[in-house]
Protein backbone atom coordinates (compact mmCIF):
# COMPACT_ATOMS: atom_id res chain seq x y z
CA UNK A 1 0.00 0.00 0.00
CA UNK A 2 1.21 3.40 -0.93
CA UNK A 3 0.60 6.55 1.28
CA UNK A 4 -1.44 7.78 -1.36
CA UNK A 5 -3.68 5.10 -0.76
CA UNK A 6 -3.53 4.82 2.66
CA UNK A 7 -4.14 8.43 3.21
CA UNK A 8 -7.75 7.98 0.86
CA UNK A 9 -8.25 5.08 3.30
CA UNK A 10 -7.95 7.04 6.06
CA UNK A 11 -9.94 9.60 4.50
CA UNK A 12 -12.71 7.15 4.05
CA UNK A 13 -12.78 6.06 8.01
CA UNK A 14 -12.56 9.65 9.29
CA UNK A 15 -14.26 12.36 8.76
CA UNK A 16 -12.92 14.84 12.08
CA UNK A 17 -10.26 17.25 10.64
CA UNK A 18 -8.06 16.53 13.84
CA UNK A 19 -7.70 13.26 13.74
CA UNK A 20 -6.87 13.25 10.47
CA UNK A 21 -4.26 15.99 11.25
CA UNK A 22 -3.08 13.66 14.31
CA UNK A 23 -2.42 11.19 12.07
CA UNK A 24 -0.81 13.10 9.44
CA UNK A 25 1.92 14.26 11.96
CA UNK A 26 2.13 11.26 13.17
CA UNK A 27 2.89 9.96 9.61
CA UNK A 28 5.30 12.77 9.06
CA UNK A 29 7.31 11.52 12.25
CA UNK A 30 7.17 7.95 11.16
CA UNK A 31 8.75 9.44 7.84
CA UNK A 32 11.66 11.13 9.31
CA UNK A 33 12.78 8.32 11.32
CA UNK A 34 12.52 6.22 8.49
CA UNK A 35 14.92 7.99 6.27
CA UNK A 36 17.46 7.68 8.95
CA UNK A 37 17.10 4.07 10.35
CA UNK A 38 15.26 2.21 7.39
CA UNK A 39 15.26 4.44 3.95
CA UNK A 40 14.26 1.80 1.65
CA UNK A 41 11.14 1.45 4.51
CA UNK A 42 9.93 4.87 4.29
CA UNK A 43 6.71 4.20 2.66
CA UNK A 44 5.45 1.73 4.63
CA UNK A 45 6.43 3.41 7.75
CA UNK A 46 4.35 6.61 6.81
CA UNK A 47 1.50 4.08 5.58
CA UNK A 48 1.66 2.87 9.31
CA UNK A 49 1.67 6.62 10.46
CA UNK A 50 -1.45 7.20 8.62
CA UNK A 51 -3.15 4.46 9.48
CA UNK A 52 -2.46 3.88 12.93
CA UNK A 53 -6.09 5.37 14.27
CA UNK A 54 -7.88 5.02 10.84
CA UNK A 55 -10.39 3.04 12.67
CA UNK A 56 -10.91 4.81 16.00
CA UNK A 57 -13.69 7.79 15.31
CA UNK A 58 -15.86 4.49 13.96
CA UNK A 59 -14.75 1.83 16.85
CA UNK A 60 -13.15 3.93 19.62
CA UNK A 61 -13.43 1.67 22.14
CA UNK A 62 -10.52 -0.73 23.31
CA UNK A 63 -12.76 -3.63 22.42
CA UNK A 64 -12.71 -2.21 18.77
CA UNK A 65 -9.61 -0.32 18.41
CA UNK A 66 -7.36 -0.61 16.89
CA UNK A 67 -8.60 -4.70 15.87
CA UNK A 68 -11.27 -3.69 13.94
CA UNK A 69 -8.78 -1.46 11.28
CA UNK A 70 -6.27 -3.84 11.61
CA UNK A 71 -9.06 -6.73 10.53
CA UNK A 72 -9.84 -4.55 7.58
CA UNK A 73 -6.10 -4.15 6.64
CA UNK A 74 -5.28 -7.80 6.88
CA UNK A 75 -8.66 -8.24 4.13
CA UNK A 76 -6.95 -6.03 1.79
CA UNK A 77 -3.53 -7.28 1.90
CA UNK A 78 -1.61 -4.57 4.74
CA UNK A 79 1.76 -6.84 5.75
CA UNK A 80 2.02 -8.15 9.14
CA UNK A 81 4.61 -5.80 10.31
CA UNK A 82 2.45 -2.64 9.75
CA UNK A 83 -0.78 -4.30 11.31
CA UNK A 84 1.43 -5.31 14.13
CA UNK A 85 3.05 -1.89 14.76
CA UNK A 86 -0.43 -0.51 14.86
CA UNK A 87 -2.03 -3.13 17.22
CA UNK A 88 0.95 -2.71 19.29
CA UNK A 89 0.69 1.35 19.06
CA UNK A 90 -1.65 0.73 21.71
CA UNK A 91 -0.52 -0.48 25.27
CA UNK A 92 -3.59 -2.51 26.11
CA UNK A 93 -3.27 -4.87 23.00
CA UNK A 94 -0.44 -6.64 25.04
CA UNK A 95 1.11 -7.05 21.73
CA UNK A 96 4.86 -6.90 21.90
CA UNK A 97 6.54 -3.94 20.04
CA UNK A 98 9.41 -6.16 18.71
CA UNK A 99 10.34 -4.34 15.40
CA UNK A 100 12.13 -0.46 14.92
CA UNK A 101 8.70 0.53 12.83
CA UNK A 102 6.67 -0.75 15.91
CA UNK A 103 8.99 1.13 18.86
CA UNK A 104 8.85 4.57 16.48
CA UNK A 105 4.71 4.29 16.08
CA UNK A 106 4.75 4.45 20.27
CA UNK A 107 7.25 6.56 20.04
CA UNK A 108 5.89 9.06 17.69
CA UNK A 109 1.86 9.04 18.73
CA UNK A 110 1.81 10.69 21.54
CA UNK A 111 4.27 13.50 21.03
CA UNK A 112 3.01 14.06 17.58
CA UNK A 113 -0.17 15.31 18.94
CA UNK A 114 1.41 16.57 21.94
CA UNK A 115 3.41 19.24 19.35
CA UNK A 116 0.08 19.84 17.53
CA UNK A 117 -1.08 20.47 20.58
CA UNK A 118 1.70 23.26 21.13
CA UNK A 119 1.36 24.59 17.72
CA UNK A 120 -2.39 25.06 18.11
CA UNK A 121 -1.91 27.86 20.89
CA UNK A 122 1.50 29.44 19.26
CA UNK A 123 0.87 32.48 17.20
CA UNK A 124 3.78 31.03 14.92
CA UNK A 125 2.27 27.64 15.44
CA UNK A 126 5.04 24.90 14.87
CA UNK A 127 7.56 27.32 13.05
CA UNK A 128 10.15 28.46 15.86
CA UNK A 129 9.03 25.47 17.79
CA UNK A 130 11.98 24.61 20.62
CA UNK A 131 12.27 20.78 22.72
CA UNK A 132 13.02 23.37 25.64
CA UNK A 133 9.52 24.92 24.97
CA UNK A 134 7.77 21.87 24.18
CA UNK A 135 9.41 19.83 27.53
CA UNK A 136 8.08 22.87 29.84
CA UNK A 137 4.72 22.31 28.51
CA UNK A 138 5.12 18.65 29.30
CA UNK A 139 5.25 19.91 33.15
CA UNK A 140 1.63 21.49 32.63
CA UNK A 141 -0.62 18.65 33.43
CA UNK A 142 -3.46 20.81 32.46
CA UNK A 143 -2.61 21.47 29.14
CA UNK A 144 -3.26 18.83 26.52
CA UNK A 145 -4.37 16.44 29.56
CA UNK A 146 -5.34 13.89 27.42
CA UNK A 147 -2.02 13.04 26.46
CA UNK A 148 0.09 10.87 28.10
CA UNK A 149 3.11 12.24 29.05
CA UNK A 150 4.85 8.84 30.49
CA UNK A 151 3.97 7.35 26.87
CA UNK A 152 5.79 9.86 25.33
CA UNK A 153 8.94 9.45 27.49
CA UNK A 154 8.45 5.91 27.68
CA UNK A 155 8.78 5.68 24.19
CA UNK A 156 11.63 7.75 23.41
CA UNK A 157 13.65 5.19 25.64
CA UNK A 158 12.16 2.13 23.98
CA UNK A 159 13.00 3.84 21.05
CA UNK A 160 16.61 4.18 22.30
CA UNK A 161 16.32 8.52 21.52
CA UNK A 162 17.35 11.13 23.84
CA UNK A 163 13.89 12.86 24.92
CA UNK A 164 15.46 16.53 23.54
CA UNK A 165 16.33 14.74 20.10
CA UNK A 166 13.12 12.97 19.59
CA UNK A 167 11.31 15.98 20.39
CA UNK A 168 13.21 17.89 17.74
CA UNK A 169 13.02 15.24 14.96
CA UNK A 170 9.34 15.46 15.41
CA UNK A 171 8.74 19.39 15.68
CA UNK A 172 10.90 19.42 12.08
CA UNK A 173 8.57 16.03 10.72
CA UNK A 174 5.40 18.14 11.59
CA UNK A 175 6.64 21.67 10.49
CA UNK A 176 7.66 19.70 7.04
CA UNK A 177 4.09 18.54 6.75
CA UNK A 178 2.45 21.25 8.05
CA UNK A 179 -0.26 21.85 5.81
CA UNK A 180 -1.53 18.10 6.10
CA UNK A 181 -1.23 18.47 9.84
CA UNK A 182 -2.99 21.49 9.97
CA UNK A 183 -0.90 23.51 11.75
Amino acid sequence: MSPEEARALMRQWTASPSLRGHMEAVAACMGAYARRLAPAEEDRWVVAGLLHDFDYEKHPTPEEHPYTGVAHLESIGVDDEIRAAILGHADYTGVARDTPMARALYAVDELAGFLVACAKVRPTGVEGMKPSSVKKKLKDKSFAAAVNRDDIRRGAEAFGVELDEHIRTCIDAVAEARDRVGV
